[in-house]
Order: structure tokens, then C-alpha cells, then sequence
């Protein structure tokens, strides 16, 4: 058993109004062409609504360009280096603008690129306000360090424009913000060197002090007088070797020859004395003849006594004369040695100048161990003020290193203007567009007649829907 539509919907009246209800909820036929008319002044209206503003747009709308610009952020690093001399060494490394995987330096170039300050001062140089201007379009470009910047405006070339003015603003922008971070890290640190420059300052005037007081000048020179003194005593103990080897040898030679070297040295001055050379060949000579005297007369005989005589007198006589030369009593001179003649001569000059050298070495170790004594009170009286030196040099040390790296950390901060905002160029230009953006009449037009197409199909299934409701509403045979 069939069930056909008109069993199945509500029986309408047969008043005229709900006949003109149902055909309108329910159409008619396909081959009712009397509907024709009221589909085809649908279709205009339609048509109508939707040809009217899209043609009255494309007519009225102004044109606007799109200029292009590109920015990229390069991927390393920068590092620097400086070498002072009598300082030391000052780095400075900026990292990679993607080390960092917590902040991405291309959103936040987006951001500022589109801050209002950047967009006022952008639009104050080409003489407009910030809606005359209008918004940049800035698009980033994944897994790239790119940025784009779209700008718009009524000809290629004010485009082109805005777009530089844009991209001068943002790049005034960086240098600012660059410029007061330097400032600003300088003038927290001119505090702190501040600091620096006046430990080092005390420090060194505490140093002048203790030299004015002490007369030390530094801990090498106190270093200095240790060795130096260590040294003396080194060479005491030399000198008094030396000293007792020159004794043992003098004592020796004077023992050999039974002369101290007093008595050598007078002997051997006067033997240097022509007159009593001359006196002692006199003497010589009488001796000769009073032994010849003696061999042939008597010990009275005249001739042996004038021979005696002349004897003693020139014996007086040298007597007298090496009393003159020496300043020494006759006794002294009795002990002399008066015949130095030969090897014993050489001997008793050797034992003079054992005796000179013994009494130099003697006179010299006596200078050594007072100096000796003398450098140990000094070096006594300087230890302590030598500790406290070492301690002020080594201060002073610290705090100057200290505040020369703080300058050099300070000078090479200054190089560092990328560490906070990195390095960013230009890629590309803005660009001369050689056609408007806007308004698209390709897409426009696609687009009319596309709704046209959609309103065809809706009036089409306007036309069919009688029978699409008798077939969705018909039960099929069992």
C-alpha cells in the first residue's frame, strides 16, 4: 500500500488562503510554468542585490598599494677581546639572538615594530597622524629569522614611503633603547668604580705613610736587605777562615826567621838606607882591618887598638844613624837582623806583607761584623713594618685589579650595544608595488559570481521541491 504527499499533509481548506499557503510551503509542479514569473523576478532581485554594491564598490573604492619590506636577524654571536698592558684582559661576548629558547627576538621585534611610539614617529616625519598613516601588517616567517612588513598607501610611491619611514623609526627606536642601556650600565657602574678608585686611592696613601715613617720603600726592598745581610754573613765566615789561615802562616814565618814582622819591616827600611849601607861597609871594612891587626900584633898594639877604635866608632856612628831612620833605642836595634841579604831579605819582605795583608783582612773583618751588627738592628726594627707592608702592597694589589677590571668590564660594555636587542637588517627594501592591493576585482568578481550561482541553485531547488517532498515523504512497499 502507497501513501502518496497529499495523504500524508494536512488537508487544506478550500478557502483561498490556505490553498495559496500550501502551493507556497509545497510548489507545484515541474511543468507548472506559471510559477516562471515570480522565479525570474527573484532571480533579478536577487541578482540585483548582489551585482548593485559589488559593481558600486569596485567603481568607488579607492586604490591602495601594498609596499614590502623585509627584515632579518643574523644568527651568531659577536665576541671581542682587549689586551692592556700593566692591566690585564677584558672580554666581551654577546650571545646568539636564538640561544635562548625563552625569548624569541622576532616577536618581540613584531611587537615594537608595531608600538604606537614607533607608528607616531613614522607618521611625525611624513607630516600625517597615526590613523592617516595606518597599521603596519608585520608577518613572521616560521623556522626563519625573517620578519615582513607590509605597509599601504593611495600611490606606489607613498607606499614605498611609509614603509621607510616606518623602518627609520623602528631602527631610531633601537638606537635609543641601545644608547640608554649603555647609559644606564654606566651609571650603575660609575658608582662602584667610584668606590673602587677611592679603596685604591686610601690604600695607597695608608702605603705613602708607612714608607715616610719607616723608610721602607717596598717588601724587595726589605727582601733585598735580608739577602744582602745573609750575604755579609756568609762572607764573615769566609774572612775569618781567610783570617785564621793568615795568622797560623804569619806566626809560622815569624818563628822561622825569629823576627816578628816589626822588627822585618825596620830591618828592611834600614837597609833601604844608602848612608847606613855605606856606614855598615865602613864598619865591614875596620873589621877587616882590625882582625888583620889582630893576626899579627898584639891586642895592645897601637895598630890594634886604632883598629878597634875605628871599628867602634863606625859601629857608633851606624848605630847612631839607624836610631835616626827608626826611632828605635839602642837595645831594639841590638835584636835586628844585619845581614838581610839573599833569600833572607826575600823572606823578611814576605813576612812584611803576611803581616800587611793579616792586618788588612783583621781590619776588614772588623768593618764586616759591624756592619753585620748594624744591618741586623735594621733588619730587626723593619720586620715588623716589612709584614705590614706586605699587607697594604697585597691590598693595594686586589683593590687596583679590581678597579681596572671594572673600567675595562665598563669599556667593553660599551662595545656590547647587541646584548639585550640584537642585531637586526634590512633584507629588503620597501618595495615599489606595481599594482593595487586593494580593491581586488579578480576576487570581487569570483565572488558575484559565485553568490550568482548559489541564488540559481537556490531558486532551482525552489522550483523542485515538490517533488523532492513527495519522494523524502513516500513510504516505500514492504
Amino acid at each position: 500500500m502507497t501513501m502518496t504527499l497529499t495523504d500524508t499533509l494536512p488537508k487544506p481548506s478550500k478557502s483561498r488562503g490556505r490553498g495559496l499557503g500550501h502551493r507556497i510551503l509545497v510548489g507545484g509542479s515541474l511543468s507548472d510554468l506559471r510559477r516562471f514569473p515570480r522565479y525570474l523576478a527573484i532571480a533579478l532581485l536577487g541578482a540585483a542585490l548582489i551585482w548593485a554594491p559589488l559593481l558600486g564598490y569596485l567603481k568607488n573604492a579607492p586604490l591602495t598599494y601594498r609596499s614590502t619590506t623585509s627584515l632579518i636577524l643574523p644568527g651568531s654571536g659577536a665576541s671581542a677581546s682587549m689586551n692592556v698592558n700593566g692591566i690585564g684582559q677584558a672580554s666581551s661576548y654577546a650571545n646568539s639572538a636564538f640561544a635562548s629558547n625563552a625569548v624569541s627576538p622576532t616577536e618581540t621585534y613584531k611587537r615594537l615594530l608595531g608600538a604606537d611610539r614607533i607608528v607616531d614617529a613614522a607618521a611625525s616625519s611624513m607630516g600625517l597622524t597615526r590613523l592617516e598613516l595606518g597599521a603596519p601588517r608585520i608577518r613572521l616567517v616560521d623556522q626563519t629569522s625573517l620578519i615582513h612588513v607590509e605597509m599601504t598607501g593611495g600611490t606606489p610611491e607613498d607606499a614605498q614611503r611609509r614603509g621607510a619611514a616606518l623602518i627609520a623609526a623602528f631602527f631610531a627606536e633601537l638606537d635609543a633603547l641601545r644608547t640608554d642601556e649603555v647609559v644606564t650600565r654606566e651609571d650603575s657602574g660609575a658608582e662602584a668604580i667610584s668606590d673602587y678608585r677611592v679603596a685604591v686611592a686610601q690604600t695607597r696613601s695608608r702605603i705613602e705613610q708607612l714608607q715616610t715613617q719607616s723608610g721602607l720603600l717596598s717588601v724587595d726592598q726589605y727582601d733585598t736587605l735580608v739577602d744582602r745581610h745573609q750575604n755579609l754573613e756568609t762572607l764573615i765566615l769566609e774572612r775569618r777562615a781567610g783570617l785564621s789561615e793568615r795568622r797560623a802562616s804569619l806566626t809560622a814565618l815569624e818563628a822561622q826567621l825569629g823576627q816578628d814582622a816589626t822588627r822585618a819591616a825596620t830591618t828592611l827600611k834600614l837597609f833601604a838606607d844608602a848612608g847606613y849601607l855605606a856606614l855598615l861597609d865602613d864598619v865591614a871594612r875596620f873589621e877587616v882591618a882590625l882582625s888583620e891587626a889582630n893576626s899579627s900584633y898584639g891586642s895592645r898594639h897601637p895598630k890594634v887598638v886604632s883598629a878597634r877604635n875605628a871599628r867602634d866608632e863606625a859601629q857608633i856612628v851606624a848605630l847612631n844613624l839607624a836610631q835616626d831612620v827608626t826611632g828605635f833605642d839602642r837595645d831594639t836595634l841590638r835584636g835586628l837582623d844585619i845581614a838581610p841579604n839573599g833569600a833572607r831579605a826575600d823572606l823578611l819582605s814576605e813576612l812584611v806583607r803576611k803581616k800587611v795583608e793579616f792586618d788588612a783582612a783583621e781590619q776588614e773583618l772588623t768593618t764586616l761584623q759591624l756592619q753585620f751588627e748594624t744591618a741586623q738592628s735594621e733588619i730587626d726594627q723593619l720586620a715588623v713594618v716589612a709584614a705590614k707592608m706586605q699587607d697594604l702592597e697585597r691590598d693595594f694589589s686586589v683593590s687596583e685589579a679590581v678597579f681596572a677590571t671594572a673600567i675595562a668590564r665598563a669599556e667593553s660594555s660599551k662595545s656590547d650595544v647587541y646584548a639585550s636587542y640584537p642585531l637586526v637588517q634590512v633584507l629588503e627594501d620597501p618595495s615599489l608595488p606595481q599594482k593595487p592591493s586593494s580593491p581586488n576585482r579578480k576576487l570581487a568578481l569570483m565572488a558575484g559570481i559565485a553568490a550568482t550561482l548559489m541564488l540559481l541553485f537556490g531558486l532551482s531547488l525552489g522550483w523542485i521541491r515538490a517533488a523532492l517532498l513527495s519522494r523524502l515523504f513516500t513510504k516505500p512497499k514492504a
